[in-house]
């Protein structure tokens, strides 16, 4: 049984235009179930890692909102409070469709710490996007009046950027091991992982990032030795010169040809970029490894090589 570590993206928990509730939400994870679902019935040994931007964007939003009535939580416990509930969506989700096709497998989510060295330079250049989009105008007054650094997104809009650090270590590695060899489908390092650094104690803290949830998902893989890492995103392949006139989609990728666009600019930071370093370093990790890079409805023949940019 090959065992892989799925990424999803941002439109497997949340779909565009539809309301941002927890409802809307589940609906959307039961749909992305289904795929998931086909997956695990080809007979992979499955682990589910995701994403969680607009999500603890939104949790940070209600905390301080709610500030005149009840103190606002710090940025890595509303990086954990998502965890939690991403993960009990999922768990419903997924168990329910499992469920219907007669399969009895357990979902469960560890809420994961991933450490980060506290001394990373990434610290001092905030780039991961984090809430909703907003206007240009909307954005630099938000700014002036919080502080926040807000940079524009892939061509989407506008929205609040927060430091993402490496992983360094995934803290629960022991505890998602065991439930993966007991036969769980595991969900972990979700939003990348609540992001902890050693003090001066050697004790873990909880610091203000984001930890980039391929580049954690990658990590995952490896320490897990999977075979593959899939990540799914909104587009079906991994494309150069994207939106332009000559937009070419790639169905193959060396890491060779994958550096070479890199170098280019080819990819947007925060968005594909980091997929593409992701898949890079798990397919340098051991000999035959791959990675896929394509959309939710294309997995499992992306998996068949069907569909989707693989790198190898």
């Amino acid at each position: 049984m090959k065992k892989i570590v799925i990424a999803l993206g941002g439109n497997a928990l949340q779909e565009a235009g539809k309301p941002a509730t927890a409802e809307a939400q589940l609906e959307v994870v039961e749909k992305t179930s289904e795929y998931i679902a086909d997956i695990i019935g080809e007979g992979y040994k499955v682990i589910i890692a995701h994403g969680n931007g607009p999500q603890v964007g939104r949790i940070v939003l209600q905390n301080e909102y709610a500030t005149p009535v009840s103190p606002a939580m710090p940025f890595d416990v509303c990086g954990a409070m998502s965890q939690g509930y991403i993960g009990y969506h999922i768990q419903q989700g997924l168990t329910k469709v499992l469920r219907s096709r007669g399969n009895k497998s357990e979902v469960a989510t560890v809420v994961t710490q991933v450490l980060v060295d506290r001394n990373d330079p990434k610290f001092k250049n905030p780039s991961k996007p984090i809430g909703p989009f907003y206007t240009e105008e909307e954005a630099k007054k938000i700014a002036d009046e919080k502080g926040y650094v807000m940079k524009e997104d892939a061509g989407r809009g506008w929205r609040r950027v927060v430091a993402s650090p490496m992983p360094v270590e995934i803290e629960e590695l022991s505890a998602v091991k065991c439930l993966v060899d007991n036969g769980f489908v595991v969900v972990t390092v979700g939003g990348g992982g609540i992001p902890v650094i050693r003090n001066d104690k050697g004790e873990l803290e909880g610091t203000a990032a984001v930890i980039d949830k391929d580049l954690a998902s990658e990590k995952l893989a490896e320490d897990l030795d999977a075979d593959a890492l899939v990540i799914l995103t909104a587009v079906e392949k991994v494309s150069i010169n994207y939106k332009k006139p000559d937009q070419k989609d790639l169905d193959k990728l060396t890491v060779s040809e994958a550096r070479k666009y890199m170098a280019e600019g080819q990819f947007a930071p925060g968005s594909m970029l980091p997929k593409v370093e992701a898949a890079v370093k798990f397919v340098e990790s051991k000999p035959g490894r791959i990675t896929i890079i394509t959309s939710l409805d294309k997995a499992v023949e992306a998996l068949d090589g069907k569909a989707g940019t693989t790198i190898a």
